[in-house]
């Protein structure tokens, strides 16, 4: 049996039975001039080297390791396909390409995308006949470019401070599906606890009749039927109410039909709302004790070298009392906020926007498209409770950023979804925001705990850019990025954390819990977000190190974490 690298399906919600995983050994050539396809490697038929998909050849994983900066990539395989499958029609999917991509299918252009965190799919069945057939991928990628986010992918020729190891390419799972002629081409779940229904807006191709049908652990809760063609609504009224909450994902399967065409999703029946200085969910004050959980690995770099990595790192960040993160300078892959879905873990759906220019206009035309695939593919996840397409948006050699670039990402974002609020830029610096948030890395903990009581007693926020934003003392506010108290086995010379590092186990959690205390204590703080879950390289102010062990006994974190907050019901 060939050992295929990432099995397992790469959306659960949206699972067809027919599919093929295209993981696994490519033909790969490096392309540093960025010229060959003018010398003709489209028609070539020995290629340098192999590659491990969906592995970045910088990654150990790849098995090529190469670690400076790669400006274009190109990858081969062929596939079969039969008689029965070219019946219907046959999507190339990609998870995610660092950062332009095309594809040739059998020597002819089949498509093009622009974005290294989106997933797109192509329809190639024009260009496939049946037996072999041959895909060949090129990626195009410039860190250095201003109008390229790259998020924490390092600028320079090695890692520093807060920035690591680039990627280059393909970096998520590459599958076909064979879909039918007439077949469902997208959809949205819109869940009302209040009520006990959910309902849903699909888009389909052809005509034929749409079905959809609801159950919880085995048992049916409810279906509808309807005609369709081009657009179809319609709700299911739930028999039993299971409420996803924090802790417990309680979800709902979901399976759609469209003619010959079968779909297997899921959904949760939650619903988010702020209320004067509180975030609810589905009515309930709930404290966010969240933890920056930055995606990435020491093997894959990216791409976490199992699915099982993938739950983990939810996992180990439970098992110290966190119950959400913040998914950060990076759009995490679907089989990560599956596991967030089914644990009920919450996390903030965030983008890598590091690296782009917002000073200079031209940053909404890079950014908008890729950021509305990002938002329209995670938009049915219930886990997901807010969206921030900035952070921390600093001067670029001396200019300001553009505010209406950020402004109309903002409204954008509201438009393609109104049942979650989106923080324009986190930290800094706001300027049209449903939420608002600061970021202190203070390390004292009495000063921390004073600045921040005069929430309380003054309504005042403490904010360290007075010239540049204000809160209105009015609506959610919290501190989204504290602590990053470093603790390093000594091993680099390069070790980095925020502030002084504590000299001992005992200083470190003292402050931990100062810090902290000093938010859970604070009956206007609706959440905290700690940096960070694990160390990455040479940044070393995880609560775990970069092989995912921990540093301290987890339960003394769960402790100080788990807590009523003073805001919670």
């Amino acid at each position: 049996m060939i050992n295929i690298p990432r099995p397992e399906h790469p959306d659960p919600q949206c699972e067809r039975a027919s599919w093929l995983n295209l993981n696994g050994e490519w033909d790969f050539e490096f392309d540093f001039g960025n010229s060959k396809k003018e010398s003709g490697i489209i028609d070539r038929e020995k290629w340098e080297t192999k590659i491990v998909v969906p592995f970045c050849p910088e990654s150990k994983l790849s098995g090529i390791e190469h670690t400076d900066f790669i400006p274009a990539v190109w990858y081969r395989r062929t596939f079969e396909i039969t008689a029965e499958q070219l019946k219907g029609n046959v999507l190339l999917h990609f998870g995610a390409v660092d950062y332009e991509t095309t594809v040739y299918v059998n020597g002819k252009k089949a498509g093009y995308h622009k974005g290294g965190y989106a997933s797109f799919k192509f329809d190639i069945t024009e260009y496939l006949t049946e037996g072999e057939n041959v895909i060949i991928v090129n990626a195009v990628d410039d860190v250095r470019n201003i109008l390229v986010p790259r998020g924490k992918q390092s600028e320079e020729l090695k890692s520093h401070g807060c920035d690591y190891t680039r990627t280059t390419g393909i970096w998520q799972t590459v599958w076909l599906e064979f879909v039918p002629k007439a077949y469902i081409k997208s959809f949205k779940l819109y869940p009302d606890y209040v009520n006990g229904v959910i309902a849903i807006s699909a888009v389909v191709e052809g005509e034929g009749e749409f079905t959809a049908s609801a159950s919880y652990e085995g048992k049916a809760m409810g279906s509808f039927s309807k005609k369709a063609a081009s657009t179809i609504t319609g709700e299911i009224k739930l028999d039993e109410i299971h409420l996803w909450e924090v802790g417990n994902g309680r979800l709902y399967d979901l399976e759609l039909t469209f003619g010959d065409d079968k779909v297997k999703s899921y959904f949760g029946l939650r619903n988010v709302k702020l209320d004067d200085y509180k975030f609810l969910i589905n009515g309930k004050s709930v404290f966010q004790r969240l933890v920056l959980d930055q995606g990435f690995y020491p093997d894959g770099i990216y791409t976490a070298p199992t699915d099982e990595a993938l739950e983990n790192d939810v996992k180990i960040s439970l098992a110290v009392g966190f119950n959400g993160a913040r998914l950060h300078q990076k759009v995490f892959e679907k089989r990560f906020i599956y596991h967030c879905d089914r644990l009920g873990y919450i996390v903030w759906g965030e983008y890598g926007n590091w690296g782009l220019d917002w000073s200079d206009e031209r940053a909404l035309e890079s950014m908008l498209c890729e950021w509305c695939e990002c938002v329209e593919r995670d938009f049915n996840h219930p886990s997901i409770i807010g969206w921030c397409p900035f952070n921390e948006t600093w001067d670029i050699k001396g200019r300001k950023q553009v505010d209406s670039v950020l402004k109309s990402i903002y409204r954008v974002t509201k438009h393609m979804d109104e049942t979650r609020p989106c923080i324009d830029t986190s930290g800094n610096f706001h300027v049209e925001t449903d939420i608002y948030d600061v970021h202190d890395y203070e390390q004292d903990y009495h000063v921390f705990k004073e600045n921040y009581d005069k929430l309380m007693t003054e309504n005042v926020l403490y904010e360290k850019f007075p010239d540049r934003q204000m809160y209105s003392g009015k609506g959610c506010a919290w501190v989204s990025e504290y602590g990053g108290l470093q603790w390093s086995r000594g091993d680099r010379g390069d070790a980095w954390g925020y502030g002084n590092a504590p000299k001992t186990e005992e200083e470190l959690i003292e402050r931990y819990t100062g810090l902290t205390d000093a938010l859970l204590d604070n009956y206007r703080m609706f959440g905290f977000c700690y940096t960070q879950l694990y160390d990455i390289e040479q940044e070393q102010n995880g609560l775990y190190y970069y092989d995912r062990t921990p540093k301290f006994d987890p339960e003394i974190f769960r402790k100080i974490n788990s807590r009523k907050a003073a805001i919670e019901d």
